[in-house]
């Protein structure tokens, strides 16, 4: 059975990607996945390897208006609620960035010039080399960015069924990608950052993670740039039973790291050590489940 570890944080910038790459470079995890599809970024600090495999995802429908059938009537632009669409020489074109799919516009339209086809809403990607490594793209302006996360992992599953370990780079936040990116995982790392707005964020993190009845770690990035907030994560962690896997200090040597598209693990420098700890730390509570 493949264990999977997510790394999710309250919000973006906290150190979550820096996090998961080295999880990955520590662990040579065989297959891993980048769930933030509104904005992935983990290939920049661990490395695709091979060619990709692309393939379109369709979310929800949109319109398309036929300007051989459309008479300028009017009368889907009356009743669209969205302003979708715009009057062109021809007749009427759909803004695609507006359109919700509702369907209005081809149920009043007298000539069936309006009609809905699937939208191309993202991209899936996944490369197979020594490791195996899925992501996902979505388009601007896309929703259902959670069935879409459901899809990398999939693919990543079909990809490589009898890994022992996957590392999966979620979501910043508490919403439906990151409720999908949980979904039949058997750890989630929480990288928290040792500020008031931070103890929020982590605070319904453990909420979401509790409802889902996911096992749940947490550790503090740049925890010495306040040590009493970081000291308060820890007391919310052991008053919760979290159990806390470390501290990650300040290290200008982690952004330089991620400017050069490496990972924080190839180099030597205290950032690493502390990560390295709590990567101990991760495998020990992996291997007790």
């Amino acid at each position: 059975m493949t264990k999977k570890l997510l790394i999710l944080s309250g919000k973006g910038g906290t150190g979550k990607t820096t996090t998961a790459a080295a999880m990955i470079a520590f662990s040579q995890a065989p297959v891993f996945a980048d769930c933030d599809v509104d904005a992935p970024n983990l290939h920049l600090v661990a490395r695709a390897e091979g060619e990709a495999e692309e393939r379109d995802y369709y979310g929800s429908e949109k319109t398309k208006i036929d300007p051989t059938l459309c008479d300028g009537c009017g009368l889907c632009t009356e009743r669209c609620r969205f302003g979708a669409l715009e009057r062109t020489e021809t007749g009427y074109a759909v803004d695609e960035y507006a359109c919700e799919g509702c369907g209005v516009c081809v149920w009043v339209c007298p000539n069936k010039a309006a009609a809905l086809y699937p939208d191309r809403a993202g991209t899936l990607r996944v490369y197979r080399g020594t490791r195996t490594f899925a992501t996902a793209q979505l388009r601007m302006g896309r929703g259902n960015s959670g069935k879409l996360v459901a899809e990398v992992k999939s693919a990543l599953q079909r990809a490589a069924p009898e890994a022992e370990l996957a590392v999966i780079d979620g979501s910043p936040g508490i919403g439906c990608p990151v409720i999908s990116s949980v979904s039949g995982v058997h750890l989630v790392l929480i990288v928290a950052e040792p500020s008031l707005s931070g103890r929020s964020d982590l605070e319904r993190l453990l909420e979401t993670a509790g409802t889902l009845r996911v096992r749940t770690a947490v550790c503090v990035n740049k925890w010495d740039v306040s040590p009493c907030r970081t000291e308060e994560i820890e007391t919310l962690c052991r008053a919760r039973g979290v159990p806390f896997v470390g501290k990650i200090p300040f290290d200008p040597l982690a952004a330089q790291a991620a400017n050069r598209g490496v990972s924080v693990a190839e180099l030597d420098c205290p950032a690493r050590e502390a990560l390295w700890e709590i990567y101990q730390q991760v495998r020990r509570l992996l291997a007790e489940i």
